[in-house]
């Protein structure tokens, strides 16, 4: 993916050159009017205020479907079922009746008036229950009261006097007077049980009826409501998500290079003041750009002094010094012994210090030229940088009896010059801050993966005197030393140009804390993306002895 193309800030936005950066202040809310006056509280709360209204209007109109559905049913299982029931065994008990009279008019036997006396009782209740189911029905009363007419009728006319006739053994009414005062009750029984069956199936059509209103209103009320349901998203979509996405294009833009974009949106309220917010800040990264193109040229111009200054004191100024430790030497050969005790140590001062100032130009013409000059970053073996360092201290190793040794170091992108002076120092560093041993260097790697970092880790670990851990940071400032030099020479330059090194490989350089004696030193290098995360990272060290002195 190619990196996006940043198009220069407009001179509306940027300051002159030489300006001062004038202070970033706020943009000024604007009025609003519409949907741009509301806040995105207020837009859901009237929202779930519809949707709200929508469930309650639905569940009202289900409520009412059941309640009617739920009238039909009791209408027709619990009041015209039952009552239907009640009539016919009422009719049962108007037979028991007729028969029990028979019986007891032909034998006169007091247990043929069982039947006669049970059915009496049965009536009684069965009237008395269709009452009750049909309370609410007028007409089917007026009915059940001309059943109860005609046989209280023929009970007058023809059963009680049958009765008592066959009791005292005299002849009763006529047979054919009884048969038609009971067919009036057979008549009006069938009256009342087909009105009764009209009525109930005028309550199954009803409640049929009842249950298809209900799917038609239910199904309705449903489609209404996820119509409801689709309208308020698709408004909370045009009134919320459009102006969202579109607020997102316009910092897009913005953030794909084209700084002179201005963020503009319309929509609810907190997302107004977000896209003010947001070109208030695109104004500030453009002034920040335009102060930092400024300090870059002012940078660049400061860097040419500097290159300029290093020319000078490369050329300028060591000619001098050269000249005064030169005539020094030579006052010192031509009149050593010559001159007082006291003359000769001041020639050894003055030249001394010819010799030390002349180190010390070196030595700081050389940390400035760090990242200055250009190094180009190649795929290098640590492993070779290693040995070509030993082969540059190899005087200092023959002198100390000391020895490097190191196990499989990888491969990373770096500057071979710049990494073999580092690995140089800290080896010198090593030989000249010994101990009463031999001095002994070993230098190992460990991959350390992380999930934003992916890199090497090299530790140079030697046998020394050691440093404090109060120090850790200390020896990596310039010119900080903690001996005296006539101690140990030096100028104090080495570790601080070793981290300066490291970190234009954009790596780290730190003291590692140790509880023996021995110095580790730790230098992080990134990784290459395509070195296996499993190379080891200490073989079997490659000891080597120290080299034949340098000539």
């Amino acid at each position: 993916m190619s990196a996006p193309t940043v198009t220069p800030p407009s001179t509306a936005d940027a300051p002159a050159e030489g300006d001062a950066p004038a202070p970033l202040t706020h943009p000024r809310r604007r009025h609003r009017e519409g949907l741009s006056h509301w806040s995105l509280q207020r837009i859901l709360a009237v929202t779930g205020t519809a949707l709200a209204v929508l469930l309650v209007i639905a569940a009202v109109v289900g409520i009412v479907g059941l309640a009617a559905l739920g009238q039909q049913r009791i209408a027709l299982v619990d009041r015209l079922d039952p009552a239907l029931l009640a009539a016919q065994q009422l009719d049962a008990a108007t037979v028991d009746q007729e028969t029990g009279v028979r019986g007891f008019a032909l034998l006169a036997r007091p247990d043929l008036l069982e039947p006669y006396q049970r059915g009496r009782a049965d009536e009684a209740r069965l009237v008395g229950e269709l009452r009750t189911l049909l309370a609410d029905r007028p007409d089917a009363l007026a009915e059940l009261a001309e059943v109860e007419d005609a046989v209280d009728a023929w009970r007058a006319t023809y059963a009680e006097p049958t009765l008592a006739a066959a009791a005292a053994g005299t002849p009763g009414p006529p047979l054919e007077a009884g048969k038609a005062a009971f067919d009036r009750v057979r008549v009006a029984i069938e009256a009342q049980r087909g009105r009764l069956l009209v009525l109930r199936d005028d309550a199954r059509d009803a409640l049929e009826r009842a249950a298809d209103t209900l799917y038609v209103v239910g199904a309705g009320t449903l489609v209404l409501l996820a119509l409801g349901v689709a309208a308020l998203l698709a408004w909370l979509r045009r009134v919320v998500v459009v102006p969202t996405h579109r607020l997102a294009h316009e910092v897009r833009q913005v953030v794909d290079g084209d700084l002179e974009h201005r963020v503009s949106t319309s929509g609810p309220q907190e997302i107004t003041e977000l896209a003010e917010d947001v070109e208030a800040m695109r104004v500030l990264i453009v002034r920040e750009l335009a102060d930092s193109e400024r300090s870059g040229r002012e940078l660049a111009r400061s860097n040419s002094d500097l290159e300029q200054f290093a020319y000078v004191a490369s050329h300028d100024l060591q000619e001098p010094l050269r000249k005064v430790a030169s005539f020094c030497q030579l006052l010192q050969r031509r009149y050593a012994g010559q001159l007082d005790e006291r003359a000769d140590q001041y020639i050894e001062f003055a030249t001394d210090g010819a010799k030390r100032m002349q180190v010390l130009i070196n030595d700081l013409l050389a940390f400035s030229r760090v990242g200055r000059g250009g190094d180009a970053m190649e795929p290098v073996d640590l492993g070779t940088l290693v040995d070509s360092a030993v082969q540059n201290v190899a005087g200092a190793l023959e002198e100390s009896g000391g020895s490097v040794s190191h196990g499989d170091l990888p491969t990373v992108l770096g500057a071979p010059a710049l990494l073999t002076t580092v690995f140089q120092n800290l080896l010198g560093n090593s030989l000249k801050f010994r101990g009463d041993e031999a001095p002994r260097v070993h230098v190992e790697a460990e991959r350390v993966t992380e999930p934003k970092s992916d890199r090497w880790l090299l530790r140079f670990t030697d046998n020394g005197i050691g440093i404090d851990a109060e120090y850790a940071e200390r020896i990596f400032v310039i010119f900080q030393r903690l001996h005296a030099k006539s101690d140990y020479p030096g100028t104090g330059i080495g570790l601080a140009m070793c981290r300066k090194i490291v970190e234009r490989h954009e790596g780290e350089m730190w003291l590692e804390p140790r509880s023996g004696p021995g110095t580790t030193f730790v230098v992080a290098l990134p990784a290459l993306p395509d070195t296996p995360a499993d190379t080891p990272a200490d073989a079997p060290a490659d000891v080597q002895p120290a080299p034949e002195a340098a000539p």
